[in-house]
């Protein structure tokens, strides 16, 4: 299967503590109803580092019913153990995601061949579409171009989530892979342009708030309408940059508080935006038209 388009990274609503679950469904029909490809439930953006077994499991059963096949939903499975990340991802199967987005291991810092194997070790122990996730920001990990191109020879490990931040390795990926192996942008600010250079969509935290102009980006390049694409790349700029300025997903969970859509709330240790940045970023959603 292949993963293309607008996905969003989906956060993952609270109430007193507790996983949302009324706002949860209502985000995923937002997020269909205008246009958004793919759900990604149990990433960076969905608090999964502070999510129990139990939640991630709740969360990930509640986007793949509530989605009810409308859209592919690639389930996040990943942790730093290789045993848990084998766990989370038997449950994304059983539970009919479409496929699994696997983390690279954080804090350990593992070697080439250490997520050459963590990788390979899942992979052929359930049968279901991998996607890759390489964040080094997040990890203090870099997974190196020869050692994805490695990887995409194993057949259900299928796309890369790149948030390296290099155009540079992007280009090495996409040029030592197969046509069908797909790169999907993890910094959303490089969601255009790396398209322009062969990518195959995003999936975005910003995509919470804005998820028509995402889908629409996405579909004018494909089109062939680029100047249209570009067009709305520059509109969205100022936005993602608004949503990164204090730890994702503070701001973009505060910019759905603000569209009315879920509660302010974050798990510790992260807490709530701060007054000056959600005054800022407040701007710019209205600048853009989100507010």
């Amino acid at each position: 299967m292949t993963f293309n388009g607008s996905y969003v990274a989906v956060v993952t609503p609270f109430k007193d503590g507790k996983v949302d679950e009324t706002s949860l469904r209502n985000l995923v029909d937002y997020q269909i109803e205008r246009g958004t490809d793919g759900i990604v439930p149990c990433g960076t953006s969905g608090e999964s580092a502070t999510l129990t077994h139990e939640e991630h499991c709740q969360v990930i059963d509640i986007c793949i019913d509530q989605t009810n096949k409308r859209v592919p939903v690639v389930a996040g499975a990943g942790s730093n153990s290789t045993h848990e990340t084998l766990f989370l991802t038997e449950h994304a199967k059983k539970a009919g995601a479409d496929g699994a987005l696997l983390i690279t291991p954080y804090y350990n810092k593992p070697s080439q061949e250490g997520l050459y194997q963590h990788y390979k070790y899942v992979a052929e122990r359930v049968d279901i579409p991998i996607i890759m996730y390489n964040v080094p920001g997040r990890t203090a990990c870099n997974m190196l171009p020869e050692t994805i191109i490695r990887l995409a020879e194993i057949p259900n490990i299928v796309a890369v989530k790149d948030a390296s931040g290099s155009m540079e390795q992007a280009a090495a990926i996409i040029d030592g892979t197969p046509d069908d192996f797909g790169l999907l942008a993890g910094e959303d600010a490089l969601y255009y342009p790396l398209l322009s250079i062969g990518g195959n969509g995003v999936i975005s935290a910003s995509v919470n708030a804005c998820p028509a102009l995402a889908a629409e980006l996405y579909d004018a390049f494909m089109a062939g309408n680029i100047d249209r694409a570009r067009e709305l790349h520059f509109k969205l700029l100022p936005l993602f940059n608004s949503f990164f300025t204090e730890t994702n997903p503070v701001p973009v969970k505060r910019a759905l508080e603000l569209m009315g859509l879920i509660g302010p709330e974050v798990r510790l240790p992260l807490v709530e935006m701060t007054k000056e940045g959600t005054a800022k970023m407040k701007a710019v959603m209205e600048q853009v038209g989100l507010i």
